[in-house]
This record gives structure tokens, C-alpha cells and sequence, in this order.
């Protein structure tokens, strides 16, 4: 017999599912494999940075935020679907959608050597969450290198895109130093500033990563495709966009978000007034992160926009050691500045002002030369006599001279240098 049990109604149709979205019946991948495929979906739907989007998602979660995407029908009196989106924006996203195949891209991404991260993963960098709404739906990455560990001393190195060689030299120099100290260097592989710390990195073997503002099996820009693959084989490449989605000018300008709250500060070298460097060093403030800028000519336009910024509130850096003091842990101190040492600068402050005090041309009686030091003539034939075995000065009958080096050393005083105040 084929009729219902008695007493027990007939279930409830189940509501549509997307076609690429699993349910969580037994046999079926469980909700968190559910969630990271409505993720990899939702980066084919919604651009990066949309802080609305996000808000849906915070609220929905991303599967309950694909249903309502692809299969509510809002009516007159009820609460819509997704608040805030007129019908036209549902319907974008409906065709979005509706050409997704997130099973494809996340086969793609690792047939390309890499994965898709998800806000929860054990790779996922927590301090993104700052960006709050603004927050990646996920990321996508092509190296080897774990990501989250990276991130945690990491530092975003940015700039003009047709900069000077001052500009790209710093720039190398910075990632170098950076790189040889265990730090990670991040940039979005331009042209200009981002290229040059992306080969400065490299050329030190050490750790990079760059950001794109298209998909990360996308070489751009296309002058740049040897430098990506080698990124990817040495550092990482990260992106929020699916595989094989290219870049539009907003999505740049969105990028510079992730690189602000992925590394714990931005440097700047070289930016003119209106440049993306400084929106991402604005929005680096902003999530509390250290902001830094590198000194340029004041003739050069291209460091007028670095200029402002530390007249503001950036810090001036101009070596690896000085962002280190930074944005590094207790303890990473920068070095004492100070010029070369000269044998002068050892003696002591007795020997010193008894060697001042012999003329540059000419001799001197101990006697005269105590007058001047203002000590003892038994005191100074102690430092006149230790002078001499240091080779300072010659003694020619009674009185005393400058060696011959002496004279072509300079008979400035140093007070500054011997007291360790200046360098």
C-alpha cells in the first residue's frame, strides 16, 4: 500500500536551492563546505567592498544570502528580500548569479596551485574583520606561503606608478632591508613603486605579496606577467575577484583597502596630490594601522602628495630599520644614528682637549699648552706622551707639534661626536 500514514501530514516541498548550492542532507558536503561555495559564488555577484552587501551578509550568512538572492520574490506588505536593493540591483545580481558555476572557479584556482579562503579558515587574516561591513567575502590566492602567518609582519610598500629612479631605488632599497629583517613585503604589482618592492623583496629571497584588482590567474599588467609568476612561486598573490575576472578602475581603488588592513603599515614613496598611494594610506589611518611617507625634493610633484601626508600625521622613514622601529615588536629598535668614527673621537675628554689645544702650524711648550687645556703641565706631559705613542703628536726638542697625519685629519672639536649626541 502506497497512501500516507494516517495522523502525519505531507512534508512541505523543499524552497529551490541555487543549482551549484548544495543542501546539508546526509551525503552532502556539511555547511561549512555549503558556506565556502555560496562565498565563492557571492565573489561573482557582489563587487569587492560593498559595505550593504556586507551588511546581508552579517545578517544572512553568505547561503541564506544566495537563496534570498536567487529565489525570494518580494510582494506588497513583506519585508524584503534584501533591504536597501531596488529591483533593478536584485536583478543584476539574479543574472550574476545565475552564470556562476563556483564548483568551476574553485577547480580552476586549484588547478592554478592555489585556494579560496574563507573569513573562518585557519588562514584567514582575523585583522581584515577591522574593514568591518567592507570585510572580502573571501580570498583568493595563488603561492604557497600561509597567509595569515605572513600577514601578521607584513608592510605595504606603495607609490606612483610612473615614478623617478629615486623613487624606484627607494623603493628597492626599503624592500630589500625589509625583506632581509624577516618582514613581508606587499604591494599590488604596478607599475613604478609596486614593481620595484616586489623585485627588491625578491632579490633579497625574501617574502612578498602582491594584491590584485583582478582575478589572481590573470596576469596584469601584462608587462608584468614574468614578475607575477615569480611572485607566485617564491611569495603570494592574493585577490578578492574569481578566476579570469579582470580589473576596472573602482576595483583598484577598493583593492587599496585590503592592502591597508592586511599589513600592520603603509609606506608611501612618491604620490602626487590626487594618487591611490594616498587612499591607502588615508584608509590605513583610519583601521588604526601606521602611516609613513618617504622624503622627496621639494621640486618634484611626485613627492608633493608624501609631504602633505607627513606634514598630517605620517612618520618619516628613510630606511628598512626605521619602519621596522615602527610597526615591529618590543625590542626592534633601530640603531643608533651616527657618522663614521674617527680615532680623534676615542680619547678622552683630558687627552682631547690637550691635543685642541697644540697649534695647527708651528710648536708648543707643555707649559703653554696646560695654560690652554686648563690643567697641570704634569698633567699634560701625561697626555702629550700618550699622544705621542698614539701618533698624534711629535715632540722636537722641549716643545710639542702635530703629527703629520694629525694635520690632515680636521681640528674641529667633538664634543658632539665623542658624547655620543650626534651623528
Amino acid at each position: 500500500m502506497t497512501g500516507r500514514t494516517p495522523g502525519r501530514s505531507t512534508p512541505a516541498a523543499p524552497a529551490p536551492r541555487h543549482p551549484h548550492l548544495p543542501d546539508t542532507a546526509p551525503g552532502h558536503p556539511p555547511p561549512d563546505d555549503r558556506d565556502r561555495i555560496a562565498r565563492a559564488l557571492l565573489t561573482r555577484v557582489i563587487e569587492p567592498g560593498d559595505p550593504i552587501a556586507g551588511q546581508w551578509l552579517d545578517r544572512f550568512g553568505a547561503a541564506a544570502l544566495l537563496d534570498r538572492i536567487t529565489t525570494s520574490t518580494d510582494s506588497p506588505g513583506t519585508e524584503p528580500s534584501l533591504p536597501g536593493a531596488g529591483p533593478r540591483r536584485l536583478a543584476a545580481y539574479r543574472a550574476r548569479a545565475a552564470a556562476a558555476d563556483p564548483h568551476r572557479d574553485l577547480d580552476t584556482i586549484t588547478a592554478a596551485g592555489g585556494r579560496f579562503i574563507c573569513p573562518g579558515d585557519p588562514e584567514w587574516p582575523t585583522q581584515l574583520d577591522d574593514l568591518g561591513p567592507a570585510r572580502p567575502i573571501g580570498l583568493w590566492t595563488r603561492g604557497p606561503a600561509p597567509l595569515r602567518t605572513w600577514a601578521l609582519r607584513s608592510v605595504a610598500l606603495v607609490g606612483a606608478r610612473a615614478c623617478t629612479p629615486y623613487g624606484s631605488h627607494m623603493a628597492t632599497t626599503l624592500a630589500t632591508g625589509l625583506a632581509e629583517r624577516g618582514w613581508v613585503v606587499v604591494s599590488g604589482a604596478a607599475y613604478g613603486i609596486d614593481g620595484a618592492a616586489h623585485r627588491g623583496a625578491l632579490a633579497a629571497g625574501g617574502a612578498t605579496a602582491a594584491v590584485l584588482a583582478c582575478g589572481v590567474d590573470v596576469c596584469y599588467p601584462a608587462g608584468h606577467t614574468e614578475l607575477l609568476h615569480r611572485i607566485t612561486r617564491q611569495g603570494l598573490v592574493i585577490g578578492e575577484l574569481p578566476p579570469g575576472d579582470h580589473p576596472t578602475p573602482s576595483r583598484f581603488v577598493l583593492r587599496n583597502r585590503v592592502i591597508a588592513a592586511l599589513t600592520r603599515g603603509t609606506v608611501v614613496i612618491e604620490a602626487a596630490y590626487r594618487s591611490g598611494s594616498l587612499v591607502t594610506a588615508r584608509r590605513a589611518r583610519e583601521l588604526g594601522r601606521h602611516i609613513m611617507g618617504v622624503p622627496g625634493p621639494a621640486t618634484s610633484a611626485l613627492s608633493a602628495g608624501v609631504h602633505e601626508l607627513l606634514r598630517a600625521e605620517g612618520n618619516l622613514v628613510t630606511d628598512a630599520d626605521e619602519v621596522i622601529e615602527l610597526i615591529g615588536g618590543i625590542g626592534e629598535l633601530t640603531p643608533r644614528r651616527r657618522g663614521p668614527v674617527h680615532p680623534k673621537d676615542l680619547l678622552n675628554p683630558e687627552s682631547a682637549r690637550v691635543l685642541e689645544a697644540i697649534p695647527a702650524r708651528g710648536a708648543a711648550r707643555p707649559a703653554d699648552l696646560a695654560t690652554a687645556a686648563g690643567t697641570t703641565t704634569d698633567e699634560t706631559l701625561a697626555r702629550l706622551y700618550e699622544l705621542h705613542a698614539l701618533g698624534f703628536v711629535e715632540r722636537t726638542g722641549e716643545s710639542w707639534t702635530l703629527a703629520a697625519r694629525t694635520h690632515r685629519e680636521s681640528h674641529t672639536r667633538r664634543g658632539g661626536p665623542r658624547s655620543g649626541a650626534f651623528g
